[in-house]
């Protein structure tokens, strides 16, 4: 029973699915990818795109509007005339030319239009980059969850290696007469532990690579570079800074630029109290000829000049509620923008107390990696030596196992916080 388990211990890693290797790209590349074909990033370069035709659609109303007709007909048959069948006896074809312009001399809503469209446009820029860092948040933090799996695999086969090797000084001991063989048993429980945590570890790098692949858009799996997994940077920039810069940040300019598209909104409803001013122009010809003669022969011709003045009084109440509607949105967003800026200043100074933090774990958790080795390494040769008991040896495994977990928790919530207040204040940190 002790040989199969033993054996069935060492070949679990085998179980593992394979898979094609992924490709390595670096973290740029891989918000660039996402960027591109994120559905959220298409959306919003879709929105934009619509915002701006509706600017160059609104530009297009200061210009008069232009038509041309050409055209030519054929007509015959026979009609009663008092009671008989008489034939057509007029001239069968028709021809005729036009042209006919239009132009709003003055219309109070056109401005209003004009400025709304160019805020409208604003917004949707502002959409766009907020939406654009927003995407870089989500890959960064599938790229570091990357990482991490990469040091808990790193460390679980680390942990996997040290229990083979206690497993061998254990035997060695039993063989000896120095142990019974709990302590066997105890190192095999702890290798296949270790293989449990090298499964994990994997698993979770496979997600995480199939999880940003998901992200980048590309047809095959990608992982991130092995050159990626060091430390974080320490932050350089003064908290204040980082405030001022989050309350400039996406989100706010998002806020802002929907306030005075809201604002130009309510102007434009304010147009519909105003009259206008409009001129009309147009000429025409015709004559009755069988063919596309462009203006040979005789030939009648019609134009028509004049202006209209159009002076809204009552249209049951529809400017009254145009106008209260485009006051509440401008409320909303007024009172959206006020709580994007709350919301700024809260996230950017968690953000930054979450950084401060784990790169102080960090610190830490390295000096305790660096004192739980040492321990192990005691007491595996005092094990060795038998002036130590295998529970002391294994709390000694058990204790550098629970700092490697920690420091590889403090550099992924470095990362992580790191990207957030990136996002935050919409630029890179250095």
């Amino acid at each position: 029973m002790f040989k199969r388990f033993l054996s069935v211990a060492l070949v679990a890693p085998a179980l593992a699915v394979a898979q094609d290797a992924p490709r390595p790209i670096s973290v740029d590349e891989a918000v660039a990818l996402a960027r591109r074909n994120a559905p959220a990033a298409v959306q919003a370069r879709g929105t934009t795109r619509t915002s701006s035709a509706q600017l160059r659609r609104t530009i297009s109303q200061f210009f008069p509007t232009v038509s041309a007709s050409l055209g030519s007909s054929r007509q015959g048959g026979e009609t009663f005339f008092q009671g008989n069948l008489v034939p057509f006896s007029g001239n069968p074809w028709n021809f005729n030319q036009g042209v006919n312009a239009s132009l709003d001399i003055f219309n109070g809503r056109r401005l209003a239009e004009l400025r709304s469209g160019r805020a409208s446009l604003d917004a949707a820029e502002a959409g766009e980059i907020q939406q654009d860092y927003q995407i870089a948040l989500q890959v960064k933090q599938q790229y570091y969850a990357i990482l991490s799996a990469r040091e808990a695999d790193a460390a679980a086969r680390t942990q996997l290696a040290q229990a083979e090797q206690q497993f061998a000084v254990a035997n060695a001991r039993v063989a000896a007469g120095a142990a019974t063989i709990s302590d066997s048993l105890q190192s095999v429980i702890q290798i296949g532990n270790a293989q449990l945590a090298v499964l994990n570890a994997q698993n979770q790098l496979n997600n995480a690579n199939i999880a940003l692949t998901r992200l980048v858009a590309t047809p095959f799996v990608v992982t991130a570079i092995v050159a990626d997994t060091i430390d974080p940077a320490p932050l350089r920039v003064d908290s204040a800074q980082l405030i001022a810069l989050a309350l400039a940040g996406p989100a706010v300019r998002q806020a802002q630029a929907q306030v005075t598209s809201a604002r130009m909104t309510v102007r434009t409803s304010r147009a519909g109290y105003f009259p206008t001013l409009s001129m009309t122009s147009s000429y025409s010809r015709q004559n009755t000829d069988a063919t596309f003669d462009w203006g040979a022969g005789p030939m009648s011709t019609n134009y028509r000049f004049g202006f209209n003045v159009s002076v809204p009084i009552w249209n049951q109440y529809q400017r009254e509620q145009a106008m209260t509607t485009a006051r509440v949105s401008e409320d909303n967003a007024e009172a959206q923008l006020r709580d994007a800026q709350f919301l700024a200043r809260q996230n950017i100074i968690t953000q930054l107390g979450t950084l401060r933090t784990a790169e102080t774990r960090i610190m830490i958790q390295r000096a305790s990696v660096a004192a739980a080795e040492e321990d192990l390494r005691v007491q595996q040769e005092r094990y060795s030596l038998g002036a130590s008991t295998l529970l002391q040896l294994l709390t000694s495994q058990n204790t550098l196992n629970s700092a490697r977990a920690a420091l590889i928790q403090a550099r992924l919530d470095a990362r992580v916080a790191r990207a957030q207040i990136e996002a935050l204040i919409g630029r890179e940190l250095q």
